[in-house]
């Protein structure tokens, strides 16, 4: 490393900037870094690429254009791109990675709010919270639970993937005396026994959860992954919960059996398209949730994703190993 702090640039759609990158946060990352500039609006650099001329450290988050062609024409000594977001594919280009660029995530830090988020979902579900508020919003009366509801303790709660997030959310789940299975594919025996789950077949999994928790990436293999056949296995008054990416759901599929089976429900914090269509009968459905995506950082939460681009910062600098790094094949698995 140069004896002389790396000259760092923040890159990222000003409006959730003082959020992600909150006064505590620049302050760490200055200590770390020469920054260029305080001002992160992609649409400046877009016009002027001279602005990343000698720049070594990208520091970026939502709204931050792919990292490629003239771009990276203009910033020849970058060597560092620390995303302050859940996913890097939406910068992260062939030739990125072909310059060698090491490239951090924050997705560690994202999954922490989401995996709060659901487990207060899989917990209410198990409850029948949403089931009985819409049941007596329709009657206009009290609705008494009925004989069905199962509760918390040794309940069988079903994770598709055990990524990140899904991990966490076992973890949390299992000290609430909650029985965990889990799909995945790439999960090994011996980890998934570490964190207490239980490692079965898709169909299965469907067949078993009484909340049924969708954690995988979108990708070729995954979308409409969650289709008519899997659902109609889903047990008696059994709830899908989906968190991760609108598009593993059939949706039209989705509607189709809920419409079939009253007894199931449906709790979406993310749809295909999103924000859900205008219309979508998922909105008016009487066993239906919609929530506008808020299972991720939002407000204060989003510091954390700050915090941990600061942490990798300080520990590159110091020629210490990175916590957070992706590679060009781990990213083409992730959501």
């Amino acid at each position: 490393m140069s004896s002389q702090p790396p000259l760092a640039r923040f890159l990222m759609s000003p409006e959730p900037f003082d959020e992600v990158y909150p006064p505590p946060v620049r302050r760490r990352i200055a200590a770390a870094a020469r920054v260029d500039g305080a001002d992160p609006d992609p649409a400046r650099v877009l016009a002027d690429h001279s602005l990343l001329a000698g720049v070594e450290v990208l520091c970026t988050g939502w709204g931050a254009p792919p990292l490629g062609g003239a771009l990276l024409e203009a910033a020849p000594g970058l060597r560092l791109v620390a995303h302050a977001a859940g996913s890097v594919r939406p910068i992260v280009t062939d030739e990125l990675w072909e310059r060698g660029v090491r490239v951090v995530s924050a997705a560690a830090a994202n999954a922490v709010p989401v995996a709060e988020f659901t487990v207060a979902q899989v917990v209410y579900a198990l409850k029948h919270g949403w089931r009985l508020v819409l049941a007596a919003r329709e009657a206009r009366a009290p609705v008494p639970p009925g004989p069905h509801l199962g509760g918390v303790l040794d309940a069988e709660v079903g994770l598709l993937s055990l990524g990140a997030i899904g991990r966490m959310v076992a973890a949390r789940l299992r000290a609430h005396g909650v029985r965990v299975l889990a799909h995945d594919p790439y999960a090994a025996e011996r980890d998934a026994r570490a964190l207490g789950v239980e490692l079965v077949g898709l169909e299965e999994l469907f067949a078993r959860g009484e909340v049924v928790s969708l954690h995988a990436p979108l990708l070729p293999a995954t979308t409409g992954l969650v289709d008519g056949p899997l659902l109609r296995l889903m047990r008696p008054y059994a709830t899908l919960l989906n968190t991760a990416r609108g598009g593993l759901v059939d949706e039209p599929s989705l509607v189709e059996v809920l419409r079939e089976r009253p007894d199931l429900m449906a709790v979406l914090d993310v749809t295909h398209p999103e924000p859900v269509a205008a219309g979508s009968p998922l909105l008016t459905l009487p066993n239906a949730v919609v929530t506008p995506h808020v299972a991720g950082s939002m407000g204060r939460e989003r510091a954390r994703l700050g915090h941990l681009v600061a942490d990798e910062l300080e520990r590159w600098t110091a020629g210490a190993p990175l916590t957070h790094e992706v590679t060009r094949e781990r990213t083409a698995l992730l959501a």
